[in-house]
């Protein structure tokens, strides 16, 4: 009976130990596809919007995102000097523990880009001036931090760095813009050189990057200026590139990737395209472009070979047919802005500050519900997050936690 107890607490505490290590947060949800697992949801809310549980309004200027686990809300902010800060809120809304991470983009657009990552016991993010930090997850302290335009040969762009990061496998990798260091692989743990690629030479394009597995090889997107690239996520060899241009060298959406095909958009007018993977994804050919889905950086769903998201020039939202690229409704229900999905329904936050949920089911983009976000300043840029039943929505200084669960 003793050794069977033992024997009990030691496989307890290893299951508890390894969820612990393998949990993960981080943009735009487990897959960075805005497509959230949570169900029993509410189908509809009440007149003025879900009931709000809590909301925290020290966050200054920025526009990242929560990352959200059992144990506590992350998200990053702004002193009133200019000091970006990673924060730890608890499940009530209390701080826990914030930690600096330098001097923050204060020229325009003011505050911190970046979403923290979570990655088991460890937390990443980058400052727009290429500031990468590792700290501790559950109290903040910093593990390493590299100065990278100084150890590397990285160069900043118009409106500063902004990349939501991705680890894969031993990897963290950051799109650092240099001639020689143009995408950059670090060991997650010590934050050592493991490879370099020179991409294109294009300056980085505030893209949030993608790897994905075909035919047993992995292989890493991103966006530079003007170009998409694939590598390999792996080893950091060159595999491709793929023109894509537009006005301001603006390409802050994470691609979208399925059974072969990569799903390419950003804003300006300049439109969406699908590429076509070789089937050891070592080359692309072009399938379609719709110049109309021209998400700025609003994001994108794809749900049963459809393609949601709003335009940016184009002040639409837009259903497209995943395989052919035709625009099959479009709505103005809100101001463009940017869109998650969990539980049959569309989750949309407007640049005009509404938050509304829409049925893909009744193939257009009529509300069920919407409400106004109450506090915040400035821009409705974060994107909305879901995590165990409760909706996050970030505007500026503020972020606002509803209950979103059914009865």
């Amino acid at each position: 009976m003793k050794l069977f107890t033992k024997l009990t607490i030691i496989a307890l505490v290893l299951a508890s130990t390894i969820t612990t290590a393998q949990e993960i947060a981080q943009w735009r949800g487990p897959d960075r596809d805005g497509i959230y697992p949570d169900k029993d949801l509410l189908k509809e809310w009440p007149k003025d919007g879900p009931k709000m549980l809590w909301h925290y309004d020290d966050l200054g200027p920025g526009h990242a995102s929560a990352s959200v686990t059992s144990k506590f809300v992350y998200t990053a902010g702004t002193t009133e000097e200019g000091t970006g800060f990673v924060i730890a809120l608890d499940h009530n809304g209390q701080k826990k523990w914030q930690t600096e991470i330098g001097k923050e983009w204060m020229d325009n657009f003011d505050g911190t880009r970046s979403t923290p990552l979570i990655y088991g016991d460890k937390l990443y993010i980058i400052s727009s001036y290429g500031n990468l930090y590792c700290m501790s997850a559950d109290d903040g302290l910093v593990i390493w931090n590299k100065d990278l335009f100084n150890e590397y040969d990285g160069r900043n762009i118009k409106w500063g760095v902004t990349e939501n990061l991705l680890v894969f496998g031993d990897m963290v990798y950051i799109t650092l813009g240099g001639i020689k260091s143009n995408i950059l692989a670090l060991n997650k743990n010590t934050g050592d050189f493991i490879w370099e690629s020179p991409g294109k030479e294009e300056v980085s394009a505030y893209c949030s990057p993608l790897v994905f597995n075909i035919n047993g090889n992995s292989i890493f997107v991103t966006q530079t200026a003007s170009s998409v690239i694939g590598l390999d996520a792996k080893t950091g060899s060159y595999l491709w590139d793929y023109p894509h241009p537009n006005k301001w060298s603006v390409q802050a959406n994470t691609p979208i990737y399925k059974d072969g095909k990569l799903f390419i958009f950003s804003g300006y007018g300049k439109g969406s395209v699908m590429l076509q993977l070789a089937d050891d994804g070592s080359s692309v050919t072009m399938l379609w472009e719709n110049p109309l889905f021209d998400s700025k950086m609003g994001g994108a769903v794809l749900l049963d070979d459809r393609i949601y998201g709003s335009g940016d020039a184009n002040k639409y939202w837009y259903c497209l047919d995943w395989n052919t690229g035709e625009t099959l409704y479009s709505s103005d229900m809100l101001k463009v802005g940017n869109i998650i999905y969990a539980d049959g329904l569309l989750y949309c936050y407007g640049t005009g500050g509404m938050v509304g949920i829409v049925d893909p089911a009744t193939e257009n983009y009529e509300l069920i519900s919407s409400f106004e976000v109450p506090y915040g300043e400035k821009w409705h840029w974060a994107h909305l997050v879901i995590y165990d039943k409760k909706l996050y929505v970030r505007h500026g200084t503020s972020l606002m936690v509803y209950d979103i669960a059914a009865d």
